[in-house]
């Protein structure tokens, strides 16, 4: 018995400084930050019981509960399952969610949260590198920090950029430090010349600065002015072509969308089947789509309700709003307000951005997204309990 007793501090300890370096990772490796999540979810296991814990799962595990069920019928459906089951192993992920809020009670959420913004910071200077020293600087060679992929980094970015302007906005510590780290947040992203991202960026700040005072918008003028009078031409050039409907980047998203639309005509209720979309994209090619195939149609409820079905697409609206719902009810509470701002303005920018990109099937934005969706009601779990999850 008196084992059993020492051991609990030491796994918690331990569990606790895995889930640390599985947040610092996340925008480092994504093979290690898999590796990670897997320790951690193990000691978590342990944890629970070994303590005889009841497993609490926050509201919006509910609706992505519901989202995997449906995912699994979609499978069950599709042309090819063990593609399509093989491609649905990142619902996995969402085990993040009833981690962090185990692990990260307290003051230990803020502390993640600082990790994601030092790590951020740190790959923004990368970037910012890989533009200025390593050449980095046109659209066939974009920064991308360590990451594998320019869409993966810049989406990364706009997350740690919404935590780190909210916590600006509305923390009371450590303003200072994220005041000079946020203006490299920014020339990062702006260098990657991911569009999307930007406007994912551009619509959380906005959120922001309303929920701080509505009259802070008058700002946005003077930044946009900035902008165009400082940031280099290939830069204003891209800027500029988010309004050119005959980029090809721009019509071949009509396309997309014309395409998602035949293929839920088809196939409403489980979609062509995840991962099904590049397979079948052929046989409702638009006559006006540049691409030959897409690994994806740019939108995320599109895609979601093309690959997967309308219910499923149902399901994912459903943790759309639980998810807001419960951050503005952490928002309202002093121990999480920033982190609740954070996470709003996170989700603000994972939906604008996803009307032109699918992030929401990003391995390494999913997590970070879930983790910064789950902190504030981590952070008031010192002081409330489980007072809004549900013992089973």
């Amino acid at each position: 018995m008196k084992n059993s007793t020492v051991a609990i501090p030491r796994l918690e300890t331990a569990a606790l400084v895995v889930l640390l370096l599985f947040v610092g990772s996340l925008q480092l490796s994504v093979a290690i930050s898999e590796i990670l999540l897997t320790v951690v979810f193990l000691l978590w296991l342990v944890i629970l019981l070994v303590k005889r814990e009841s497993l609490e799962l926050p509201p919006i595990c509910w609706p992505l509960l519901a989202y995997i069920l449906l995912t699994m019928v979609s499978v069950a459906t599709s042309i090819d399952p063990i593609v399509s089951l093989i491609d649905s192993k990142e619902v996995l992920l969402f085990l993040v969610i009833p981690i962090v809020y185990r692990l990260a009670r307290g003051h230990r959420a803020t502390t993640l949260a600082s990790i994601i913004i030092s790590v951020g910071s740190v790959a923004a200077l990368y970037g910012i590198i890989q533009y200025g020293i390593l050449e980095y600087d046109q659209l066939g060679q974009r920064p991308q920090g360590s990451m594998g992929h320019y869409m993966t980094y810049s989406g990364l970015l706009m997350l740690v950029i919404s935590l780190a302007a909210a916590r600006l906005l509305f923390g009371t510590r450590n303003r200072l430090w994220v005041s000079l780290v946020l203006p490299a947040l920014l020339v990062a992203l702006t260098l990657t010349f991911t569009r999307s991202a930007w406007v994912g960026a551009c619509c959380s700040g906005g959120l922001l600065l309303i929920l701080k005072d509505f009259r802070l918008l008058a700002i946005l003028p003077v930044i946009t002015a900035i902008f165009f009078i400082l940031a280099p031409a290939e830069i204003t050039n891209r800027a500029y072509s988010i309004f050119d409907l005959q980029d090809p980047t721009n019509r071949d998203r009509f396309a997309m969308a014309r395409v998602g639309i035949r293929m839920i005509k088809d196939h409403p209720l489980t979609g062509v089947g995840p991962d099904m979309v590049p397979v079948t994209y052929a046989d409702y090619r638009d006559e006006g789509a540049v691409n030959q195939v897409n690994p994806h149609l740019h939108n995320v409820p599109l895609h979601i309700a093309a690959e997967r079905g309308l219910p499923a697409l149902g399901a994912w609206l459903w943790f759309i709003v639980v998810a807001f719902r419960q951050l503005v009810r952490q928002f309202q509470k002093p121990q999480s307000l920033a982190l609740a701002a954070g996470g709003l303005a996170a989700m603000t920018s994972m939906l604008t951005a996803g009307m032109f990109e699918y992030n929401f099937g990003d391995s390494e934005f999913l997590m970070l997204l879930l983790v910064i969706l789950i902190l504030p009601a981590a952070a008031n779990q010192e002081t409330t309990g489980a007072s809004e999850a549900l013992k089973i």
